[in-house]
């Protein structure tokens, strides 16, 4: 087994494969000591076809958390947390064309989609970290303020990103692909540094302005499951896919733990933001309980109506 040295990706290549593991090391990129079998379709060789199946399923998921974030219309956050389901989204459809080998790592392209998908890994997480002052109302949510400032720095940090990523892989500017210090940095340190961020952020949120303490069950899983995920990958990798005769590996698992890490973002957020009824739109309509027995149905029948004229008419409630 690789032992794990600081700025290099040697052992985390040499338990699964990863996105960037064929464009740095050397120049013929470092292979994982153990992955699951391919499978051919027609011409085409299809890698980790078990994991393309919850990459799948993330998709599916994804829409799902989308659509009901959208269907919150006066939710606190709404337009900020949609942003962070739709990187993510992103991030799940390449992802799926770099492990599945539909961009094959022999194509002058692949260079180019690995440095794009790292970049949006990235940059979904310092997403997630922004959403996470949202509830500090740094600035008011839905305002063209908040959106933008997201907007503008997640362009920023893919850019910066994207950048040394293409010029680790290509030996461009200084970086080279023998020492990729640099991407070794964002990658894995700042990524980890905006999860423990956000992740303490809605500790402090939840503590100290909410009565409800539930919602720190949510936060804690969904961080445990990112955690149990590395594991997964990075830890437990080869056993699993030496056991599992290469069916599986740690992929297969570390991306599911993924998915639910990502679903309770989406669980805390909703179960932390109300939605305001008096302003909903298209939701159910609200049964509205008259106290007073005067202004009921009966009493009003009972009562008449005045014509005007000093007279009293029966009401009718289908006449107006």
């Amino acid at each position: 087994m690789v032992a794990f040295e600081f700025g290099k990706f040697d052992y985390f290549c040499d338990q699964i494969a990863l996105s960037l593991c064929p464009l740095v090391g050397s120049d013929s990129g470092i292979e994982p000591s153990c992955y699951s079998r391919n499978i051919e379709m027609g011409s085409l060789l299809i890698f980790e076809p078990a994991t393309l199946v919850i990459h799948l399923i993330a998709l599916f998921m994804t829409g799902i958390m989308i659509y009901h974030v959208k269907t919150k219309y006066t939710a606190v956050g709404r337009k900020e947390i949609v942003m962070f389901f739709y990187m993510y989204f992103i991030t799940i459809v390449l992802e799926f064309l770099v492990v599945s080998g539909i961009i094959q790592t022999a194509h002058s392209a692949y260079p180019y989609f690995a440095a794009a998908h790292i970049a949006m890994v990235i940059t979904t997480l310092w997403c997630l970290l922004l959403n996470g002052f949202v509830g500090f109302q740094w600035a008011e949510d839905g305002t063209p303020l908040s959106l933008w400032a997201i907007r503008i720095s997640s362009l920023l940090v893919w850019g910066i990103s994207f950048f040394i990523n293409i010029a680790t892989f290509r030996n461009l500017a200084g970086f080279s692909n023998m020492s990729p210090a640099p991407l070794f940095v964002i990658y894995f340190v700042f990524g980890a540094a905006f999860i423990l961020i956000y992740v303490l952020l809605q500790i402090v949120l939840v503590v100290n302005t909410l009565d409800d303490r539930w919602p720190l069950g949510d936060i804690l899983f969904g961080f445990a499951f990112f955690v149990v995920g590395l594991i997964f990958e990075f830890v437990l990798s080869y056993k699993i896919c030496d056991m599992a005769k290469h069916y599986v590996d740690g992929m297969f698992f570390g991306t599911i733990c993924s998915l639910l890490a990502v679903m309770m973002v989406y669980k805390y957020w909703d179960s932390i933001t109300k939605e305001d009824l008096e302003f909903s739109v298209g939701g159910k309509s609200n049964v509205w309980e008259i106290k007073d027995p005067l202004l009921s149905d009966d009493g009003l029948a009972a009562m008449g109506r005045d014509d005007g004229n000093g007279q009293r008419n029966n009401y009718d409630g289908n006449r107006y």
